[in-house]
Protein backbone atom coordinates (compact mmCIF):
# COMPACT_ATOMS: atom_id res chain seq x y z
CA UNK A 1 0.00 0.00 0.00
CA UNK A 2 0.92 3.29 -1.10
CA UNK A 3 2.48 5.66 2.29
CA UNK A 4 1.20 9.32 1.75
CA UNK A 5 2.15 11.10 4.55
CA UNK A 6 0.67 14.51 3.89
CA UNK A 7 -2.37 15.27 2.19
CA UNK A 8 -2.12 16.50 -1.14
CA UNK A 9 -4.54 17.84 -3.54
CA UNK A 10 -6.52 16.56 -7.09
CA UNK A 11 -3.20 15.33 -9.38
CA UNK A 12 -0.56 16.56 -7.63
CA UNK A 13 1.27 13.14 -7.29
CA UNK A 14 0.50 9.80 -7.53
CA UNK A 15 1.05 6.15 -5.78
CA UNK A 16 1.98 3.30 -9.07
CA UNK A 17 2.61 -0.43 -7.67
CA UNK A 18 3.31 -3.49 -10.36
CA UNK A 19 3.65 -6.78 -9.22
CA UNK A 20 5.58 -9.15 -10.66
CA UNK A 21 6.03 -13.03 -10.63
CA UNK A 22 9.62 -14.88 -9.87
CA UNK A 23 10.37 -17.45 -11.80
CA UNK A 24 12.49 -20.19 -12.90
CA UNK A 25 14.76 -18.72 -16.14
CA UNK A 26 14.74 -22.32 -17.55
CA UNK A 27 11.28 -23.64 -16.91
CA UNK A 28 8.67 -20.90 -16.42
CA UNK A 29 7.71 -22.82 -12.76
CA UNK A 30 7.35 -20.72 -10.06
CA UNK A 31 9.89 -19.93 -7.53
CA UNK A 32 8.43 -19.12 -4.21
CA UNK A 33 11.50 -16.90 -3.10
CA UNK A 34 10.48 -13.04 -2.55
CA UNK A 35 11.48 -13.82 1.05
CA UNK A 36 15.05 -14.38 0.16
CA UNK A 37 15.13 -11.73 -2.60
CA UNK A 38 14.10 -9.00 0.24
CA UNK A 39 16.42 -10.93 3.25
CA UNK A 40 19.46 -10.32 0.40
CA UNK A 41 18.75 -6.44 0.63
CA UNK A 42 18.38 -6.44 4.37
CA UNK A 43 19.76 -9.03 5.64
CA UNK A 44 16.99 -10.25 7.74
CA UNK A 45 13.63 -11.52 6.69
CA UNK A 46 11.35 -8.16 6.11
CA UNK A 47 8.46 -7.09 4.53
CA UNK A 48 10.16 -3.95 2.60
CA UNK A 49 13.33 -2.64 0.85
CA UNK A 50 13.34 1.27 -0.18
CA UNK A 51 15.47 1.90 -2.57
CA UNK A 52 14.97 5.52 -3.01
CA UNK A 53 12.02 6.22 -5.79
CA UNK A 54 10.94 2.73 -5.24
CA UNK A 55 10.33 0.52 -2.96
CA UNK A 56 9.95 -3.87 -3.42
CA UNK A 57 7.59 -5.23 -0.96
CA UNK A 58 6.06 -8.59 -0.47
CA UNK A 59 2.38 -9.94 -1.19
CA UNK A 60 0.27 -13.09 0.12
CA UNK A 61 1.95 -15.08 -1.75
CA UNK A 62 5.97 -16.08 -1.76
CA UNK A 63 6.49 -16.03 -5.62
CA UNK A 64 5.05 -12.19 -6.23
CA UNK A 65 7.29 -8.85 -5.39
CA UNK A 66 5.50 -5.85 -5.49
CA UNK A 67 7.28 -2.34 -6.98
CA UNK A 68 6.25 0.47 -6.06
CA UNK A 69 6.83 4.44 -5.60
CA UNK A 70 8.49 5.13 -2.24
CA UNK A 71 6.24 8.49 -2.38
CA UNK A 72 3.43 10.32 -4.14
CA UNK A 73 5.34 11.04 -7.66
CA UNK A 74 4.16 13.28 -10.74
CA UNK A 75 7.51 12.86 -12.90
CA UNK A 76 6.48 9.68 -14.63
CA UNK A 77 9.29 9.68 -16.78
CA UNK A 78 11.95 9.11 -14.29
CA UNK A 79 10.12 6.54 -12.25
CA UNK A 80 9.43 4.69 -15.46
CA UNK A 81 13.59 4.79 -15.27
CA UNK A 82 13.75 3.64 -11.92
CA UNK A 83 11.17 1.06 -12.12
CA UNK A 84 13.13 -0.57 -15.18
CA UNK A 85 16.65 -0.42 -12.67
CA UNK A 86 14.84 -1.46 -10.24
CA UNK A 87 13.98 -4.97 -12.07
CA UNK A 88 17.44 -5.00 -13.43
CA UNK A 89 18.55 -4.97 -10.12
CA UNK A 90 16.47 -7.94 -9.41
CA UNK A 91 16.79 -9.72 -11.76
CA UNK A 92 20.56 -9.81 -11.45
CA UNK A 93 20.17 -10.81 -7.52
CA UNK A 94 17.45 -13.65 -8.30
CA UNK A 95 20.31 -15.03 -10.85
CA UNK A 96 22.01 -16.84 -8.08
CA UNK A 97 18.74 -18.78 -8.02
CA UNK A 98 18.50 -19.27 -11.71
CA UNK A 99 15.20 -16.92 -10.91
CA UNK A 100 13.87 -14.08 -12.84
CA UNK A 101 10.64 -11.64 -13.10
CA UNK A 102 8.00 -12.64 -15.43
CA UNK A 103 5.11 -10.23 -16.28
CA UNK A 104 1.77 -10.51 -16.84
CA UNK A 105 -1.57 -10.79 -14.81
CA UNK A 106 -1.54 -14.39 -14.10
CA UNK A 107 0.81 -17.16 -14.60
CA UNK A 108 -0.21 -19.29 -17.52
CA UNK A 109 0.41 -22.82 -16.59
CA UNK A 110 0.83 -22.81 -12.52
CA UNK A 111 -1.19 -24.57 -10.35
CA UNK A 112 -2.61 -22.67 -7.35
CA UNK A 113 -3.78 -25.67 -5.48
CA UNK A 114 -0.34 -27.74 -4.85
CA UNK A 115 2.18 -24.73 -5.83
CA UNK A 116 0.84 -21.75 -3.95
CA UNK A 117 3.09 -20.41 -0.50
CA UNK A 118 1.91 -17.83 1.43
CA UNK A 119 3.89 -15.05 3.03
CA UNK A 120 4.95 -16.73 6.43
CA UNK A 121 7.05 -13.53 7.55
CA UNK A 122 6.01 -10.29 9.77
CA UNK A 123 2.45 -9.19 9.12
CA UNK A 124 1.17 -12.62 7.57
CA UNK A 125 -1.68 -12.61 10.69
CA UNK A 126 -4.16 -10.68 7.92
CA UNK A 127 -3.58 -13.22 5.42
CA UNK A 128 -3.56 -16.18 7.78
CA UNK A 129 -7.30 -15.06 8.76
CA UNK A 130 -8.51 -14.76 4.74
CA UNK A 131 -6.69 -17.87 4.19
CA UNK A 132 -9.11 -19.53 6.68
CA UNK A 133 -12.05 -17.55 5.10
CA UNK A 134 -11.61 -17.73 1.16
CA UNK A 135 -9.08 -20.45 1.17
CA UNK A 136 -6.61 -18.64 -0.92
CA UNK A 137 -5.08 -21.19 -2.97
CA UNK A 138 -7.24 -20.52 -6.04
CA UNK A 139 -5.84 -18.63 -8.99
CA UNK A 140 -8.21 -15.51 -8.02
CA UNK A 141 -6.07 -15.06 -5.18
CA UNK A 142 -2.51 -16.91 -5.62
CA UNK A 143 -1.86 -16.42 -9.44
CA UNK A 144 -2.56 -12.73 -9.91
CA UNK A 145 -0.54 -10.06 -10.66
CA UNK A 146 -2.07 -6.06 -11.09
CA UNK A 147 -1.03 -2.73 -11.69
CA UNK A 148 -2.46 -0.33 -8.71
CA UNK A 149 -2.72 3.51 -9.19
CA UNK A 150 -3.62 5.54 -6.30
CA UNK A 151 -4.87 9.33 -7.05
CA UNK A 152 -5.10 11.63 -4.37
CA UNK A 153 -7.98 13.62 -3.46
CA UNK A 154 -8.09 16.79 -0.39
CA UNK A 155 -11.90 16.98 0.95
CA UNK A 156 -14.82 15.96 0.15
CA UNK A 157 -15.54 18.30 -2.80
CA UNK A 158 -12.30 16.73 -4.28
CA UNK A 159 -13.33 13.10 -3.08
CA UNK A 160 -16.87 13.10 -5.11
CA UNK A 161 -15.55 14.93 -8.12
CA UNK A 162 -12.59 11.86 -8.21
CA UNK A 163 -14.85 8.88 -7.54
CA UNK A 164 -17.73 10.17 -10.11
CA UNK A 165 -14.73 9.90 -12.80
CA UNK A 166 -13.12 6.99 -11.89
CA UNK A 167 -16.40 5.15 -12.13
CA UNK A 168 -17.22 6.03 -16.03
CA UNK A 169 -13.58 4.89 -16.93
CA UNK A 170 -13.25 1.88 -15.42
CA UNK A 171 -15.04 0.00 -17.39
CA UNK A 172 -12.61 0.36 -20.19
CA UNK A 173 -9.82 -0.48 -18.52
CA UNK A 174 -10.13 -4.06 -19.75
CA UNK A 175 -9.54 -2.54 -23.12
CA UNK A 176 -6.35 -1.03 -22.45
CA UNK A 177 -4.98 -3.53 -19.76
CA UNK A 178 -5.98 -7.09 -20.13
CA UNK A 179 -3.15 -9.61 -20.20
CA UNK A 180 -4.10 -12.79 -18.73
CA UNK A 181 -5.69 -14.96 -21.57
CA UNK A 182 -4.57 -18.37 -19.96
CA UNK A 183 -4.73 -20.20 -16.79
CA UNK A 184 -3.62 -24.09 -16.25
CA UNK A 185 -1.90 -24.42 -19.66
CA UNK A 186 -4.55 -23.47 -21.66
CA UNK A 187 -6.89 -20.28 -23.07
CA UNK A 188 -9.52 -19.62 -21.07
CA UNK A 189 -11.92 -17.80 -23.93
CA UNK A 190 -11.71 -14.35 -21.60
CA UNK A 191 -9.16 -11.37 -22.10
CA UNK A 192 -8.81 -10.70 -18.67
CA UNK A 193 -9.65 -13.71 -16.92
CA UNK A 194 -7.86 -12.44 -13.64
CA UNK A 195 -10.22 -9.80 -13.52
CA UNK A 196 -12.97 -12.61 -13.94
CA UNK A 197 -12.07 -14.06 -10.89
CA UNK A 198 -11.44 -10.96 -8.97
CA UNK A 199 -14.82 -10.36 -9.26
CA UNK A 200 -15.76 -13.54 -8.10
CA UNK A 201 -13.16 -14.92 -5.48
CA UNK A 202 -14.93 -13.09 -2.55
CA UNK A 203 -18.15 -14.38 -3.72
CA UNK A 204 -19.16 -16.07 0.19
CA UNK A 205 -19.26 -12.18 1.51
CA UNK A 206 -20.62 -10.45 -1.64
CA UNK A 207 -20.39 -6.99 -0.36
CA UNK A 208 -16.93 -6.98 -0.10
CA UNK A 209 -16.77 -6.80 -4.04
CA UNK A 210 -20.06 -5.24 -4.53
CA UNK A 211 -20.24 -5.05 -8.53
CA UNK A 212 -16.63 -4.12 -8.91
CA UNK A 213 -17.80 -0.78 -9.93
CA UNK A 214 -18.27 1.09 -6.87
CA UNK A 215 -21.67 2.62 -6.09
CA UNK A 216 -22.75 6.03 -6.35
CA UNK A 217 -21.53 7.29 -2.96
CA UNK A 218 -19.88 10.75 -3.35
CA UNK A 219 -19.22 11.78 0.72
CA UNK A 220 -16.91 10.24 3.25
CA UNK A 221 -19.97 10.26 5.79
CA UNK A 222 -22.18 7.98 3.51
CA UNK A 223 -19.21 5.64 1.91
CA UNK A 224 -18.42 4.93 6.02
CA UNK A 225 -22.40 4.47 6.63
CA UNK A 226 -23.09 2.68 3.31
CA UNK A 227 -20.34 0.40 2.36
CA UNK A 228 -17.98 0.24 5.53
CA UNK A 229 -20.64 -0.66 7.60
CA UNK A 230 -22.04 -3.14 5.76
CA UNK A 231 -18.56 -5.17 5.21
CA UNK A 232 -17.80 -4.71 8.90
CA UNK A 233 -21.26 -6.42 9.68
CA UNK A 234 -20.86 -9.41 7.36
CA UNK A 235 -17.39 -9.93 7.70
CA UNK A 236 -18.07 -10.30 11.39
CA UNK A 237 -18.88 -14.03 11.93
CA UNK A 238 -16.00 -14.56 9.62
CA UNK A 239 -13.79 -13.08 12.22
CA UNK A 240 -14.70 -13.25 15.28
CA UNK A 241 -11.31 -11.95 16.98
CA UNK A 242 -12.19 -8.72 14.88
CA UNK A 243 -8.82 -8.77 12.94
CA UNK A 244 -9.56 -7.59 9.94
CA UNK A 245 -10.33 -3.88 9.35
CA UNK A 246 -13.09 -3.03 6.50
CA UNK A 247 -11.06 -0.78 4.98
CA UNK A 248 -8.39 -3.18 4.05
CA UNK A 249 -11.16 -5.70 3.02
CA UNK A 250 -13.26 -3.73 0.07
CA UNK A 251 -12.35 -5.33 -2.79
CA UNK A 252 -14.32 -2.80 -5.46
CA UNK A 253 -12.40 -1.56 -8.72
CA UNK A 254 -11.32 1.95 -6.61
CA UNK A 255 -10.88 1.66 -3.19
CA UNK A 256 -11.29 5.34 -1.20
CA UNK A 257 -8.82 5.45 1.63
CA UNK A 258 -10.10 8.66 3.67
CA UNK A 259 -7.12 8.21 6.03
CA UNK A 260 -4.48 9.03 3.80
CA UNK A 261 -6.68 11.13 1.24
CA UNK A 262 -6.37 8.68 -1.84
CA UNK A 263 -8.53 6.59 -4.44
CA UNK A 264 -6.98 3.28 -5.17
CA UNK A 265 -7.36 1.75 -8.61
CA UNK A 266 -7.17 -1.92 -8.58
CA UNK A 267 -8.85 -3.68 -12.06
CA UNK A 268 -5.75 -2.95 -14.27
CA UNK A 269 -3.51 -5.72 -15.34
CA UNK A 270 -0.41 -5.41 -15.39
CA UNK A 271 1.72 -4.80 -18.49
CA UNK A 272 4.94 -6.49 -20.31
CA UNK A 273 7.19 -3.72 -18.69
CA UNK A 274 7.40 -0.31 -17.11
CA UNK A 275 7.06 1.41 -20.13
CA UNK A 276 3.62 0.21 -21.00
CA UNK A 277 2.10 0.69 -17.43
CA UNK A 278 3.42 3.85 -17.13
CA UNK A 279 2.05 5.28 -20.79
CA UNK A 280 -1.18 3.78 -19.88
CA UNK A 281 -1.23 4.95 -16.03
CA UNK A 282 -0.63 8.38 -18.20
CA UNK A 283 -3.26 8.01 -20.11
CA UNK A 284 -6.03 6.67 -17.92
CA UNK A 285 -4.89 9.85 -15.29
CA UNK A 286 -5.80 12.24 -18.39
CA UNK A 287 -8.79 10.44 -19.04
CA UNK A 288 -9.87 10.96 -15.27
CA UNK A 289 -8.41 14.85 -15.16
CA UNK A 290 -10.79 15.75 -18.28
CA UNK A 291 -13.53 14.48 -16.73
CA UNK A 292 -12.67 15.81 -13.00
CA UNK A 293 -12.76 19.55 -14.94
CA UNK A 294 -15.64 18.99 -16.69
CA UNK A 295 -13.98 18.71 -20.40
CA UNK A 296 -16.25 16.07 -21.23
CA UNK A 297 -19.33 16.20 -19.02
CA UNK A 298 -20.58 18.42 -15.62
CA UNK A 299 -19.59 16.83 -12.42
CA UNK A 300 -23.75 16.37 -11.93
CA UNK A 301 -24.22 14.26 -14.86
CA UNK A 302 -20.99 12.13 -13.89
CA UNK A 303 -23.17 11.72 -10.78
CA UNK A 304 -26.14 9.94 -12.33
CA UNK A 305 -24.11 7.35 -13.32
CA UNK A 306 -26.01 3.97 -12.56
CA UNK A 307 -23.50 1.14 -11.41
CA UNK A 308 -25.59 -1.67 -12.94
CA UNK A 309 -24.86 0.56 -16.58
CA UNK A 310 -20.99 0.48 -15.76
CA UNK A 311 -21.23 -3.48 -14.42
CA UNK A 312 -22.40 -4.62 -17.79
CA UNK A 313 -19.60 -2.70 -19.91
CA UNK A 314 -17.12 -4.40 -17.57
CA UNK A 315 -18.38 -7.90 -18.19
CA UNK A 316 -17.81 -7.03 -21.56
CA UNK A 317 -14.72 -5.49 -22.03
CA UNK A 318 -13.28 -8.17 -19.45
CA UNK A 319 -14.48 -10.88 -21.65
CA UNK A 320 -13.52 -9.39 -24.93
CA UNK A 321 -11.20 -6.30 -24.41
CA UNK A 322 -11.06 -4.07 -27.18
CA UNK A 323 -13.30 -6.11 -29.42
CA UNK A 324 -15.51 -6.10 -26.88
CA UNK A 325 -19.25 -4.15 -28.67
CA UNK A 326 -20.68 -1.51 -26.27
CA UNK A 327 -24.53 -1.19 -26.73
CA UNK A 328 -25.15 1.51 -24.04
CA UNK A 329 -25.72 4.05 -26.59
CA UNK A 330 -25.84 6.45 -23.46
CA UNK A 331 -22.32 5.95 -22.38
CA UNK A 332 -20.93 6.21 -26.19
CA UNK A 333 -22.89 9.75 -26.21
CA UNK A 334 -21.79 10.95 -23.15
CA UNK A 335 -18.41 10.50 -24.54
CA UNK A 336 -19.43 12.17 -27.35
CA UNK A 337 -19.75 9.56 -29.85
CA UNK A 338 -23.12 9.45 -31.89
CA UNK A 339 -23.33 6.40 -33.01
CA UNK A 340 -25.82 3.07 -31.50
CA UNK A 341 -22.93 0.77 -31.05
CA UNK A 342 -19.19 0.80 -30.85
CA UNK A 343 -16.10 -1.72 -29.69
CA UNK A 344 -13.91 -0.69 -27.13
CA UNK A 345 -11.68 -0.03 -29.17
CA UNK A 346 -13.40 2.83 -31.42
CA UNK A 347 -14.34 4.25 -28.33
CA UNK A 348 -10.48 4.18 -27.08
CA UNK A 349 -9.03 5.45 -30.20
CA UNK A 350 -12.02 8.54 -30.08
CA UNK A 351 -11.17 9.13 -26.81
CA UNK A 352 -7.15 9.33 -27.16
CA UNK A 353 -7.70 11.25 -30.20
CA UNK A 354 -9.80 13.53 -27.79
CA UNK A 355 -7.41 13.73 -25.24
CA UNK A 356 -4.12 14.51 -27.56
CA UNK A 357 -6.08 17.83 -27.82
CA UNK A 358 -6.51 17.75 -23.57
CA UNK A 359 -3.50 16.67 -22.37
CA UNK A 360 -0.29 19.41 -22.44
CA UNK A 361 2.03 16.44 -22.61
CA UNK A 362 0.43 13.56 -24.71
CA UNK A 363 4.13 12.11 -25.86
CA UNK A 364 3.74 10.36 -22.14
CA UNK A 365 1.48 8.03 -23.30
CA UNK A 366 0.68 8.38 -26.83
CA UNK A 367 3.15 5.84 -28.62
CA UNK A 368 2.63 3.19 -26.17
CA UNK A 369 -1.26 3.45 -26.43
CA UNK A 370 -1.09 3.85 -30.25
CA UNK A 371 0.34 0.64 -30.45
CA UNK A 372 -1.92 -1.50 -28.04
CA UNK A 373 -4.62 0.22 -29.79
CA UNK A 374 -3.59 -0.90 -33.23
CA UNK A 375 -2.49 -4.62 -31.88
CA UNK A 376 -4.45 -5.20 -29.13
CA UNK A 377 -4.35 -5.61 -25.38
CA UNK A 378 -1.56 -7.80 -24.14
CA UNK A 379 -3.94 -10.69 -24.19
CA UNK A 380 -4.36 -9.98 -27.92
CA UNK A 381 -1.00 -10.01 -28.79
CA UNK A 382 -0.09 -13.14 -26.43
CA UNK A 383 -2.42 -15.12 -28.27
CA UNK A 384 -1.40 -13.57 -31.57
CA UNK A 385 2.07 -14.74 -31.40
CA UNK A 386 1.21 -18.44 -29.88
CA UNK A 387 -2.19 -18.93 -31.95
CA UNK A 388 -5.39 -20.83 -30.71
CA UNK A 389 -4.25 -24.02 -29.50
CA UNK A 390 -0.59 -23.54 -28.30
CA UNK A 391 2.05 -26.26 -27.01
CA UNK A 392 3.49 -26.23 -23.64
CA UNK A 393 6.75 -25.26 -25.76
CA UNK A 394 5.11 -22.64 -27.85
CA UNK A 395 3.56 -21.04 -23.47
CA UNK A 396 7.17 -21.56 -22.59
CA UNK A 397 9.35 -19.39 -25.71
CA UNK A 398 5.87 -16.89 -25.64
CA UNK A 399 6.21 -15.89 -21.88
CA UNK A 400 10.06 -16.24 -21.89
CA UNK A 401 9.43 -13.23 -24.55
CA UNK A 402 7.92 -11.72 -22.42
CA UNK A 403 10.63 -11.59 -19.44
CA UNK A 404 12.81 -10.56 -21.93
CA UNK A 405 10.35 -7.49 -22.44
CA UNK A 406 10.31 -7.18 -19.19
CA UNK A 407 14.27 -7.09 -18.83
CA UNK A 408 14.77 -4.73 -21.43
CA UNK A 409 11.96 -2.56 -20.63
CA UNK A 410 10.43 -2.93 -24.29
CA UNK A 411 7.26 -3.40 -25.51
CA UNK A 412 6.04 -6.95 -26.57
CA UNK A 413 4.82 -6.31 -30.50
CA UNK A 414 3.87 -8.73 -33.20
Amino acid sequence: MMHQPSRIHLFQGYGVELEYMLVDRSTLQIKPITDDLLKHELGHYGSDVEKGMVTWSNELVMHVVELKSTKPESDFATLEKEFAANVKNINTILSQWNAMLLPTAAHPFMNPMTETKLWPHENNEVYTIYNKIFDCKGHGWSNLQSTHLNLPFYDDEEFARLHAAIRLVLPLLPALCASSPMLDGKLTGLMDTRLKYYKTNQSKIPCITGKVIPEAVFSRRNYLNTIYEKIKTEIAPYDPEGELNAIWVNSRGAIPRFDRGSIEIRIMDIQECPAADLAIVSFVIGLIKALVNGKIADHEAQMKWKTETLAQILDQTTEKAQEAVITQTEYLAFFGMQQTTATAREVLQHLAAKMATYDPQPERWKKPVDLILKEGTLSQRIIGAMGKDPSHETIVATFKTLATCLADNKMFSL
